[in-house]
């Protein structure tokens, strides 16, 4: 092989390899949150399969389903909010499951809804009607303290989701 061939052939493979390199290395950004996966179960009824869920703080026993019906790749994104009673978490949903979520609340008005955080039951709430905002609110069991950092970690998982969800 000839000498300025040779070089050139070496010049282009360290250049493929460092792009190569790079490329990877933009995959593996650092994370400023902790994945955090927020699931939302119904309470069981009869003959369903299902697993006891206890509140941490206020001991509250519900049956539910063992199958959620909303995950964190349902959810767009989470803000807390103010009421006379405290804080209370707004979990924003996508449009199909904003769908999903009035037809599922329609049908089960009367039996409770339970959010768990990363398997962790942290809070219930009874369907009294169907849910037609594309939302879900709940008072979570969990000092009001933490609240930012889980909202900063429910975002961040459900930002990461929706990217992923955007390329397929």
């Amino acid at each position: 092989m000839n000498p300025p061939v040779l070089r050139l052939s070496l010049f282009l493979l360290g250049l493929v390899a460092v792009f190569a390199v790079s490329g990877c290395n933009s995959f593996s950004s650092t994370k400023d949150y902790t994945p955090t996966a927020a699931r939302f179960y119904i309470e069981a009824s009869d003959g369903d399969a299902f697993a006891s869920a206890v509140l941490p703080v206020s001991g509250a026993r519900v049956s539910v389903s063992n199958k959620p019906f909303i995950t964190e790749a349902d959810i767009v994104h989470v803000d807390v909010e103010q009421s006379d009673m405290g804080r209370y978490l707004v979990f924003h949903l996508t449009p199909s499951a904003t769908r999903d979520l009035y037809r599922f609340t329609g049908n089960n008005q009367g039996r409770r809804i339970v959010v768990a955080i990363n398997g962790i039951p942290l809070g219930a709430r009874q369907i009294d009607a169907p849910f037609n905002g594309g939302y879900i609110a709940m008072f979570v069991e969990i000092p009001e303290d933490q609240l930012p950092l889980l909202i900063k970690n429910l975002n961040g998982t459900s930002t990461e989701i929706q990217k992923a969800a955007a390329k397929l």
